[in-house]
């Protein structure tokens, strides 16, 4: 769906409503009076000086009068707007960030993360949001400018038919304004990538945990001066840019201004043959101007109303784009129900593989406890732009009830294979079953709840301690014998001890008071936070002893064997974890080498040792290390 002005102006108008009706209303209604209020003065003054040559005093005096109202109401009222509509601008754009923020979290999976294109329309955005704190304001402004340009005209119908062809003359500052903004949106869009790029070196410089390598590598003048040439290099186009339009813009005010010149001349010369009094050539000389005020402004809030513009259509580029890295499985519409859609704007979703008009069919029901385990079948994987699969044809049965581990060299896809079982990622062609159910055909949200996952790239919630654990099981999140006996079966029940108020500490920098943790502790957290679920079908550990010390990692590994057994005594549950530590690999039921996407070897530690292949050349290379 392409937006027009109209529409957009018309989706934040809407918004603005749900903010505040009683301000946005009021605003409205001083902006239009405030507007109305200009081509009335003009009216006054013809009044007045008629009046005063004529000899009329009192008529000249209430006209007087009248035009200080008026200017007072012009000057005024559209200051008192502001004060109604500024917290509605401000509301709008957290409504924006809150509309980015779902949109780019729109899929269950994490494939359009992968996409350039993506990640450029997101940085447009996140500028053009930020500029469209004057978003509502051009959305009354053009309303009050549609008020004041119709009484304008009906005064310039009035003093003579020929000066209804001055709006005409602003349709080229119009047409020229619009052109000049869609250079400026192209333009921007172009060079999107190069200050996505320039805004990332800025984040490397001023954080903290990049300071460190840049120091040991003396890094601090290569990063400024490659920032530098990136934000230069987008600079300069957008200026080259933003000139040509200013010439365009330029071009098409002398028009007017040619117009207007011309509309002036044409009541004098009715004046001086005695047609017109001077009230008219006053009231046209005031009115032309008016006109050329309501043009400049017209052309301002057309700029303005085609960012608005910009802004819904680079989001339904997005939604769109997330949906073609993968449709949403896991929110299916049951047949007869209403698709959740609060109404808060005018995006399009991009098509399920639902839509059609074909009611959905029902989710399938996901087991209570794993009997047979989950089997990959001949599963591809490519991820946007890779010539060669991450995954090719790969056929794997992680047996309910087993602790598997995964092993492989860097990029032998080791982690997107976690991802797929998570469903993080769909996969290009083959299936993934849960004990025999498609997972696609399961609801999402529900097997995300019986996972129990820790990642080497775990995230640091700057939250209470309590929390930052208790995350990893939402309903349970303030739940404090829940948190520790999650912190325990991780190993990580004495860091609480070293807490300065214990589960209740601020953790992070984004606190006042924060305490800031070394990498082991942050990592100790994450895994309190995967163990927080008491009832996984699926338990993943990818990497999950990065930064421990070997005996911190060995023994994290008894207390996962533990945990494993215990839950898969009640579920079933498979338990997958990924390690690059051969000490630990070996205690597992079964071991999966994959080399460039497929499954090399797999079996039990004895046996893939005693066939020499790629784990026992690993294995013995890792053990020669140690000696």
């Amino acid at each position: 769906m392409s937006h027009g002005l109209l529409s957009a102006a018309w989706t934040l108008w809407r918004t603005s409503l749900r903010q505040d009706r009683r301000k946005a209303v009021t605003a409205l209604v001083l902006v239009v009076a405030g507007a109305a209020a200009w081509p009335l003065v003009a009216i006054m003054l013809r009044v007045l000086f008629d009046a005063a040559n004529t000899g009329r005093p009192v008529a000249a005096s209430l006209a007087g009068v009248a035009v200080a109202a008026l200017l007072i109401a012009g000057l005024t009222l559209s200051h008192f707007a502001h004060i109604a509509y500024f917290e509605l601008s401000e509301l709008d754009v957290l409504h924006l960030h809150q509309e980015l923020m779902a949109a780019t979290n729109g899929s269950p999976g994490t494939a359009h993360f992968e996409q350039t294109d993506l990640a450029d329309k997101v940085t447009v955005l996140e500028e053009d949001i930020e500029q469209l704190r004057v978003g509502l304001q051009a959305v009354l402004t053009g309303v009050g400018l549609a008020v004041a340009m119709a009484l304008t005209t009906a005064v310039l119908a009035w003093l003579n038919p020929l000066l209804l062809l001055l709006p005409l003359v602003a349709v080229p500052p119009l047409l020229a304004g619009r052109w000049a903004e869609r250079r400026v949106d192209r333009s921007r869009e172009a060079t999107a990538e190069s200050t996505r790029r320039a805004l990332g070196l800025f984040r490397l410089a001023t954080t903290a945990a990049a300071g460190k390598e840049l120091r040991a590598f003396g890094l601090e003048q290569e990063v400024r001066r490659r920032h530098r040439a990136l934000w230069q290099d987008s600079t300069r186009r957008l200026w080259r840019t933003q000139g040509g339009a200013s010439l365009i813009r330029m071009a098409g005010q002398l028009a007017f201004t040619a117009g207007y010149i011309a509309a002036v001349l044409l009541i004098l010369r009715d004046a001086v043959a005695g047609r017109r009094g001077i009230g008219d050539v006053i009231l046209v000389i005031a009115i032309a101007a008016q006109v050329n005020q309501q043009v400049a402004a017209a052309v301002g809030v057309l700029q303005d109303l085609q960012r608005l513009r910009s802004v819904y259509q680079r989001f339904d580029e997005v939604h769109a784009l997330v949906g073609a890295a993968g449709p949403d499985h896991g929110r299916r519409t049951p047949a007869g129900a209403a698709a959740p859609d609060d109404g808060r704007h005018l995006l399009v979703r991009a098509a399920g593989p639902d839509d059609g008009g074909r009611p959905a069919p029902p989710a399938a029901v996901l087991p209570a406890r794993l009997r047979d385990g989950i089997r990959l079948v001949d599963v591809t994987l490519r991820y946007p732009g890779a010539e060669q699969p991450a995954i090719s044809g790969l056929d794997l049965h992680l047996p309910a009830g087993a602790t598997v581990a995964v092993v492989g060299d860097n990029g032998a896809g080791k982690t997107t294979l976690v991802k797929l079982v998570c469903g993080l990622l769909r996969p290009t062609s083959g299936r993934i079953l849960v004990d025999g159910v498609d997972l696609a055909d399961l609801p999402l949200p529900a097997w995300r709840a019986r996972i129990a996952a820790g990642f080497q790239d775990f995230v640091r919630f700057e939250l209470p301690a309590r929390q930052t654990v208790g995350v990893g099981d939402l309903p349970r999140l303030d739940d404090e014998p829940a948190v520790r006996t999650a912190l325990d079966r991780a190993g990580a029940g004495d860091l609480v001890g070293d807490l300065e108020a214990g589960l209740d500490t601020p953790l992070g920098r984004s606190w006042t008071d924060g305490a800031e943790l070394s990498g082991g502790q942050w990592q100790k957290l994450a895994l309190g936070r995967a163990f927080m679920r008491d009832d996984p079908l699926l338990v993943l550990l990818d990497e999950p002893a990065a930064a421990l010390d070997a005996e911190a990692e060995h023994a994290l590994f008894e207390r996962y064997r533990l945990q494993t057994r215990r839950i898969a005594a009640g579920t079933g549950a498979v338990s997958v974890f990924v390690s690059h530590r051969f000490s630990t690999v070996a205690v597992a039921d079964l071991i999966v080498v994959l080399a460039d996407g497929r499954v090399a070897e797999i079996g039990r530690h004895t046996d893939l040792v005693r066939a020499g292949g790629r784990y026992a050349e690993m294995f013995d290379l890792h053990a020669r290390a140690y000696r």
